[in-house]
C-alpha cells in the first residue's frame, strides 16, 4: 500500500503557511522542499520554519550541497524524515547517523542519472530512499517512469528501505508506481493545480492502492 504525500515547494514563509492551511484538512504527512540556491534553485530555507505542526509527520527534502551545515537545526525541529542527496558535495554517512541517533528517519535521494550501486554505503545506512525523477527546485514536469527500475536495485542493497518517489506523480501513473514497489508517492503539481485538493488527494489514494493489474 502506497502513501500519498503532498509536496510543499514554496518560495516564502507566507506561501508555506497558505499551502499548509490548504492541505491540513486531509493530509497527515507532508514533504517540505528546502534548497540552498546552489544545489538547486532557491526555495524557502530552514530559517523560514520555526516549528512543525504536532499533528503532521513532516519530511524534509534537503536539496543542499553541504548537509552537515543543517543537521543541528533539523534535529531541533524533530521532523519525521530528512532526505539528503547522495550527490551532495560532501560525504553524508555521518549526517545520516546523526539523524538516526536523534531518532529522526534518515533518507537518501538519487537524481535520475545516479545509479544505486554507486551509493550503496549511503543506502545501507538509510531508512528511506527517494527516487527523484523531477526537476530540482521546481513544480511540474513529466514523470520518467523508467526511473522506477531503481526500486529493485535499491531493494537488493537493503530490502527494508522505504522507497519514495518525487517527480510528476498524478492520477495517470500512481497505480504504476505502487505496482513498481514505491511506498511513498510525493505529489506536488497534481495537487497544487487541482480545483479541489481534498477530492484529488482521495482520488490519488484510491487509484494508487486499487486492486487489479492494469
Amino acid at each position: 500500500m502506497s502513501v500519498i504525500v503532498p509536496t510543499l515547494l514554496v518560495h516564502s514563509a507566507s506561501e508555506l503557511e497558505t499551502m499548509a492551511q490548504k492541505v491540513a484538512p486531509f493530509a497527515s504527512r507532508v514533504q517540505i522542499d528546502i534548497t540552498d540556491g546552489e544545489f538547486a534553485p532557491p526555495t524557502i530555507t530552514l530559517d523560514d520554519i520555526t516549528m512543525l505542526p504536532q499533528n503532521w509527520l513532516v519530511d524534509f527534502h534537503m536539496m543542499v550541497n553541504r548537509p552537515s551545515d543543517y543537521v543541528e537545526q533539523l534535529i531541533k525541529l524533530k521532523p519525521n524524515l530528512v532526505i539528503f542527496h547522495a550527490e551532495a558535495a560532501e560525504n553524508i554517512l555521518s549526517v545520516l547517523e546523526a539523524l538516526k541517533k536523534a531518532e529522526i528517519h534518515a533518507g537518501v535521494a538519487l537524481l535520475p542519472q545516479s545509479f544505486p550501486n554507486d551509493f550503496a554505503s549511503y543506502l545501507s545506512a538509510a531508512d528511506h530512499a527517494l527516487i527523484f525523477a523531477g526537476a530540482l527546485g521546481s513544480n511540474g514536469g513529466v514523470a520518467n517512469l523508467l526511473q522506477a527500475e531503481k526500486v529493485h536495485l535499491i531493494k537488493a542493497i537493503k530490502p527494508s528501505l522505504e522507497i519514495g518517489w518525487d517527480g510528476g506523480a498524478n492520477l495517470k501513473n500512481v497505480f504504476m508506481l505502487t505496482r513498481a514497489g514505491v511506498d511513498v508517492i510525493n505529489v506536488g503539481n497534481a495537487l497544487r493545480k487541482a480545483e479541489d485538493m481534498s477530492a484529488t488527494y482521495e482520488a490519488l489514494k484510491t487509484e494508487a492502492n486499487r486492486d487489479g493489474a492494469i
